[in-house]
């Protein structure tokens, strides 16, 4: 995992309203993961910021390596349940249909939803190298005024964000959207890795894997994907491919 070398001027925080969700409010605490709540002392500071603590090396080594990324260290803690996770990941890179750059950009807005601070942080290789930048990463904050999006791009984006923020929305208008642009296997295929970003990104956001991550993230405040200075994002590339 190497450091990303692109940026972007856009606004790093935002607030977005989510589709069909204008009345809904969040408490001032709703997206602040820190430790306040915690009635045990403070961990000294040589202890994870995580909630889980990482797997001994000698459990993820030998499965992960040991350049294994910090989450995955985490999600050792179940290496079986770990090895089935990431192999499900796999399948959905190795037998994608549809572009890397779009499945990147509805990764990146359902991230923002669920403020999923190690999910944010992160560039997968194949988006990038699929045309992803972080000028288009700005698109995400009002995706749909966005000229530089296509319209299977957008209709995607629509559909994330309604299993986001309010799934009972979803309906089907929402699926007559989409097929005008995909095809029956491609729409299933854009659900799969929808409900892998919604799922587990707030299961990251829970954990709050933030030890290896740019000092933007680990904030208390409401952060956003976009808006990110060139060495406030991660790249993730041959590790994710090999594995």
């Amino acid at each position: 995992m190497r450091r990303g070398t692109r940026s972007s001027s856009c606004s790093p925080l935002v607030s977005s309203t989510p589709p069909s969700a204008s009345s809904r409010t969040r408490s001032s605490g709703a997206h602040r993961p820190g430790r306040a709540r915690r009635s045990h002392p403070p961990l000294p500071e040589e202890v994870t910021l995580a909630r889980i603590e990482p797997a001994p090396a000698d459990v993820y080594g030998p499965l992960f390596g040991e350049d294994a990324p910090f989450r995955v260290q985490i999600y050792a803690q179940r290496p079986e349940i770990a090895q089935a996770f990431l192999a499900f990941g796999r399948a959905l890179r190795e037998e994608r249909l549809l572009p890397d750059r779009l499945i990147e950009l509805v990764r990146l807005r359902v991230a923002f939803w669920n403020q999923c601070r190690s999910c944010m942080a992160v560039r997968y290789a194949e988006g990038l190298e699929d045309g992803l930048t972080e000028a288009l990463v700005c698109s995400l904050e009002r995706p749909e005024e966005a000229p530089d999006l296509t319209d299977a791009e957008r209709a995607a984006i629509a559909y994330a964000d309604l299993a986001a923020t309010d799934h009972h929305a979803i309906s089907d208008e929402t699926f007559d959207r989409l097929r005008e642009d995909f095809t029956e296997p491609e729409i299933m295929e854009l659900l799969f890795n929808v409900a892998l970003f919604v799922g587990f990104g707030r299961m990251g956001a829970a954990l709050h894997m933030v030890d290896d991550l740019p000092d933007r993230y680990r904030a208390d405040d409401r952060v956003a994907p976009w808006g990110a200075r060139e060495d406030e994002t991660l790249v993730i590339g041959s590790w994710a491919n090999a594995r």
